[in-house]
């Protein structure tokens, strides 16, 4: 037990008090059930008829629907607070479309679920700023490694699914997988609920804006916008975030369609890959994360990220069918980069939207990374009908500009990482200071 508390990890996490605490302790009911049907969405889609070019098409729906959604998140959780406008969204965009796939019968439902799933923007918003606001800056980088490892442990799981599959088939199998993942969600928002509390940034923001109409507030979105424009930090940031968000949408939506189809394995062996790539990823949050990762060094973390990512998308596109020991490098691959890449894109994220206006600004900053990001959906579904490597040949192309990027923003002098001066100010002074 001494030797936990003394690794800066364990540190953080029991140092973690209040909203913080129970956001990141709660974030294992998310990653448990989502880790159970996620690796079978594709294929179950399949499995109704739905086409290559629909798979893409409803990623470019849910994307276009994230705009609004995320354009609206920071009026909403500003009016309504972090706490009730993220219990509210988190049922709306989860427990409810869990209930749509589970009973799916064609492209109609799936087109449903995505709408309403769309709306987790609203409750990301919500989240980000109810996990950051009472939070140390110290603590921060820790935060989201923690986040990302109990979401990726809770892939262990995934190898159930897979038994589920192979035993009962994949149809009746998903939607059991759809139908639980209802019940343990809809838990997790209602205890995260009970044990929290509005965060003080949250109790201003409502008193400010009580009394203001929407329609005013999105009037306000063209200085939110300047102050956006104006800063590196949250430009740089963005950039990375286009990045890794592309390539999520994309191995997301075709990774699994490759591996069952022109990898030529069975359906419930995608559970085995997904653990092992969640296996390794843990691995390397605690072995290499505290080494490497530090929000004023973070070039090498980067570069080392991105360089490997680049890899393991070349061993999807070249590898042979049934080439069991290159599938398994390129999942180990990807494990070990994301463990690099995410908590360090995440952070930087974070600290440049430090503001009185977080809410809203980091509104329009998925606003913008959404519109970025949206095409690619469609994009790579037309690619996959013509060949079902090529959306991994465009991830490779996206993980070389990425390190070009992280070359220009590394640079001395480019970035500073410390506070802004936003952070200090009144929301009437954040105008006048862009």
């Amino acid at each position: 037990m001494t030797l936990l508390r003394r690794h800066p990890l364990f540190q953080t996490l029991f140092e973690l008090k209040g909203n913080p605490r129970v956001t990141v302790w709660t974030e294992v009911m998310f990653g448990i059930p989502y880790n159970l049907f996620a690796p079978f969405m594709s294929v179950y889609m399949l499995a109704f008829g739905v086409t290559d070019q629909q798979i893409g098409s409803l990623a470019s729906l849910g994307l276009f629907v994230q705009i609004f959604a995320a354009l609206l998140s920071g009026i909403l959780v500003d009016k309504i607070g972090r706490r009730l406008s993220l219990f509210i969204n988190d049922m709306l965009c989860w427990s409810v479309p869990c209930l749509i796939w589970a009973v799916a019968q064609d492209f109609r439902f799936f087109i449903a679920a995505a709408v309403m799933n769309s709306l987790w923007r609203i409750s990301h918003t919500a989240w980000t700023c109810f996990l950051v606001e009472d939070a140390e800056e110290r603590h921060l980088v820790h935060i989201w490694t923690w986040i990302m490892i109990f979401a990726v442990c809770s892939a262990f799981f995934a190898p159930i699914g897979g038994w589920f599959v192979g035993s009962f088939g994949l149809v009746p199998a998903v939607r059991g997988l759809f139908l639980f993942g209802f019940v343990v969600l809809t838990a997790k928002f209602v205890i995260l609920y009970a044990f929290s509390h509005e965060t003080a940034r949250g109790v201003q923001r409502i008193r400010e804006t009580r009394h203001r109409s929407t329609f005013s507030m999105l009037r306000e979105y063209g200085s939110v916008t300047r102050q956006i424009l104006h800063s590196r930090i949250i430009l740089s940031a963005l950039s990375l975030m286009v990045i890794t968000n592309i390539f999520t949408t994309i191995s997301g939506s075709f990774w699994s369609v490759l591996f069952t189809s022109k990898l030529g394995f069975t359906n419930s062996e995608i559970s085995t890959y997904v653990a092992l790539r969640s296996i390794v990823m843990t691995i390397s949050f605690f072995l290499l994360g505290p080494r490497l990762t530090n929000l004023h060094r973070f070039r090498l973390p980067l570069w080392i990220g991105f360089s490997v990512y680049f890899v393991s998308q070349l061993l999807l596109v070249i590898m042979p069918p049934r080439a069991i020991a290159l599938v398994a490098v390129s999942v180990m691959l990807e494990g070990v980069a994301a463990a690099l890449v995410n908590p360090m894109t995440e952070s930087i994220l974070a600290v440049s939207m430090e503001s009185n206006e977080r809410a809203r600004v980091s509104a329009m900053v998925y606003v913008g990374l959404i519109i970025l990001i949206s095409p690619f959906g469609w994009i790579a579904g037309q690619l996959s009908a013509i060949d079902r490597s090529l959306p991994f040949v465009l991830n490779m192309c996206l993980f070389g500009i990425g390190i070009g990027l992280v070359w220009v923003i590394g640079r001395p002098g480019f970035l500073n990482l410390e506070k802004p001066a936003e952070s200090r100010m009144t929301p009437e002074e954040i105008p006048n200071a862009v």
